[in-house]
């Protein structure tokens, strides 16, 4: 979380729009913490989207007129959206996912492995951990919820790198050194 892969995607589909490329955006419809139908970075960045309850929405929303595809929080999808993906691709629709690959505990998250796995090209964003400033791979859960999905914004989580992860609530102090140091100056 908080690496940028929204705003990433977001700016490239902009892209393709200026380039006059015919582009469909979706997201789990279950995504609704900053807007119901847009999909909004956390710089509150957005863009027109059509929430989809399944992958299999996409196939018929996204028709055979579209050139660029894009879907944000792909985690949340069943395992069904690594093959809308790949009949967009073979159909000649350049595809253009975002997605945490890993949730809370570190594990692989949804069909974001078999994504990755069968994708032509991967950029991995990272955020800055919060607790030393290294870069942070890991999505710590600040709540004591076990559900693997946990829908949160900086109030849920916190970007770690990995010893500040596998720290967990040990790193803590650390974050609180930091900012005392940062309000004295």
């Amino acid at each position: 979380m908080f690496s940028g892969k929204t705003e990433e995607l977001i700016r490239r589909l902009t892209r393709a729009r200026i380039a006059r490329q015919r582009v469909e955006i979706f997201k789990p419809a279950l995504d609704t913490r900053y807007h119901d139908q847009d999909v909004v970075s956390h710089n509150h960045n957005s863009i027109r989207s059509t929430p989809v309850q399944s992958p299999s929405e996409i196939l018929l929303l996204a028709g055979g007129a579209t050139d660029v595809v894009g879907i944000d929080e792909a985690q949340f999808f069943d395992d069904s959206l690594v093959d809308v993906c790949r009949r967009l691709a073979d159909a000649g629709t350049r595809v253009i996912v975002a997605g945490l690959d890993m949730d809370y505990l570190g594990r692989p998250f949804g069909p974001m492995p078999a994504l990755l796995a069968t994708a032509e090209f991967v950029t991995k964003v990272h955020a800055v951990c919060v607790c030393c400033g290294e870069l942070a791979a890991y999505s710590y859960r600040l709540s004591a919820s076990e559900s693997q999905v946990l829908l949160g914004e900086a109030d849920a989580y916190e970007a770690r790198c990995r010893p500040c992860f596998l720290a967990g609530p040990a790193a803590r102090p650390a974050i609180e050194a930091a900012r005392a140091a940062q309000a004295a100056r």
